[in-house]
């Protein structure tokens, strides 16, 4: 089932799926996948409602919708991109492969250059974000998602 994509503020709210690959563009900014790589760029995220997820996500995570696709009835795959990430999560329904209880996935790590700045830009964002803590040099504020899966702003002083 193909569906147009629909754009409110610059993200995509529905993706539209191509009839055939040779009409899907070239992506310059992809990293290359080299021989013998093993690149991690998804991760499923278990939840319970996925208008909800994509809502906290994007609008208070400040994630970008890369797609919004329905395809096939009973399945809908979502997926979303931390800024300056080459990885991305996935809000998933329908995909008994990737079937997992909401709120189950724990210790998702972004890192970011100033834990302060980050933490404060979420809780501006209404997300409910922790204190910092120093773990022997490496910092980290721990938040959820509404339906309890856990993340944490990790910043390591040493990386540039």
């Amino acid at each position: 089932m193909s569906e147009r994509s629909e754009r409110t503020e610059g993200r995509a709210e529905r993706t539209e799926i191509p009839k055939d690959a040779s009409e899907i563009p070239d992506d310059p900014g992809a990293p290359v996948v080299a021989a013998g790589a093993f690149l991690l760029e998804l991760i499923p995220v278990p939840v319970s409602d996925i208008d909800r997820a994509k809502r906290f996500y994007s609008e208070q995570c400040g994630f970008t919708v890369d797609v919004d696709v329905s395809p096939a009835d009973g399945v809908r795959v979502v997926q979303l991109t931390p800024p300056g990430s080459y990885c991305s999560i996935s809000l998933l329904k329908g995909l008994p492969m990737a079937d997992m209880a909401p709120g189950s996935l724990r210790a998702l790590h972004l890192v970011v250059k100033d834990i302060e700045a980050a933490r404060q830009q979420l809780i501006g964002r209404g997300v409910k974000v922790g204190e910092t803590e120093d773990l022997g040099g490496v910092y980290y504020a721990w938040f959820e998602d509404p339906d309890g899966n856990t993340w944490a702003l990790q910043h390591m002083p040493w990386r540039r």
